[in-house]
């Protein structure tokens, strides 16, 4: 076992002992809701930090608007993304969120749990039933009633589309809703959402038009991903030759990763930010994204630009981009000329 992971294991048996032990280990009583106005404050929990993950949340946020107006919304996330990407979303009260170093900033880390404790909700929703941190989180928190989230099998699912980790979450919470008495609307699920406002819209407009000298139809390409989900130097290589054939009349730049790196050694007009608001806006006003499954293809998606996720090694089921004629394409075995066939289906 390595030194990191006896420190997590360590942590969680530090927050066990404090906070699980002095609860009861089963589900609070669900008592049956006459109307939305009985919901007053609501806990979403999903402390992870990953730019990802946290925008995976977004349609559940908006969807719980929508079933409860007048609640107000608190979440309990992980690092310092959480005022970044939810705040356009004036229906979030407060967020709760642990930081990133546990044992840098334990007081910190100590203090989130301990406001869990102090409070109390009406509606509690955890959204990944796997997160050993958002089980006990959910667990030690009062609330009138608690969604603890689970993963059910396709088959046992009525929708083809439940393992989606952005709409597995909202599939749940209308299973509870439904059973608590509350009749709710049939409709699509919310589309991922960052909220950009005009002003950034307008921003993001200005850099494209100064990244690209012209107010042509442009494709943005990220190249970079975690571990082994990135795609190497030469695929992308290729890719990106093909890709100017295919679309000689759209500009293609290149959107960098923190690291400031880049697959195509820089061969296009590249934008750099750490400031993931002005990314989005940025790729809000293009025509296509294309990328590996990644945080900045999720970002992507938040927008209403069309998103080609590229799986490799993930599941696409999972974390496919949707909405907007977006989608995912399993590029194992696959020829590049096959797949820029099926990105040119979307007609961009």
């Amino acid at each position: 076992m390595t030194l990191k992971e006896k420190i997590n294991l360590f942590r969680k048996s530090i927050t066990k002992n404090l906070f699980v032990k002095t609860i009861n280990e089963t589900k609070s009583t669900q008592n049956s809701l006459k109307n939305s106005s009985e919901i007053k404050r609501i806990l979403i929990v999903r402390p992870n930090h990953r730019l990802g993950n946290q925008l995976l949340i977004t349609p559940l946020v908006q969807e719980v608007i929508t079933t409860f107006p007048e609640a107000k919304i608190d979440l309990f996330l992980k690092g310092n993304l959480g005022p970044i990407l939810f705040k356009n979303y004036p229906e979030v009260n407060k967020i709760i969120a642990l930081p990133r170093k546990h044992f840098k900033e334990f007081i910190k880390y100590l203090g989130c749990w301990f406001y869990l404790r102090k409070h109390k909700y009406d509606l509690i929703i955890n959204t990944v039933s796997y997160s050993s941190s958002g089980s006990i989180a959910t667990k030690i928190t009062k609330s009138k009633h608690k969604v603890f989230g689970r993963i059910k099998d396709l088959e046992s699912s009525v929708y083809n589309d439940y393992l989606h980790n952005a709409k597995r979450p909202v599939y749940d919470f209308r299973e509870e809703i439904k059973a608590l008495g509350l009749e709710l609307p049939d409709i699509s699920i919310p589309k991922i959402n960052i909220r950009l406002d005009s002003e950034e819209l307008k921003k993001g407009a200005e850099d494209l038009i100064k990244l690209t000298g012209n107010k042509q139809k442009t494709i943005c390409i990220f190249t970079y991903a975690t571990s082994d989900k990135k795609y190497t130097k030469e695929w992308w290589s290729t890719f990106y030759e093909v890709l100017k054939t295919e679309f000689n009349n759209y500009n293609i730049i290149e959107v960098l990763p923190a690291e400031n790196v880049s697959q195509i050694d820089f061969k296009a007009p590249s934008y750099y930010s750490k400031d993931v608001r002005k990314i989005a806006a940025l790729i809000a006003n293009t025509e296509l994204f294309i990328g590996a499954d990644s945080g900045i293809m999720h970002l992507s998606n938040s927008t209403n630009t069309t998103t080609i996720g590229l799986f490799s090694v993930t599941d696409k089921k999972l974390y496919q981009p949707y909405s907007n004629n977006s989608f995912g394409i399993d590029t194992n075995g696959k020829e590049i000329d096959v797949i820029l066939k099926e990105i040119k289906t979307v007609n961009p």
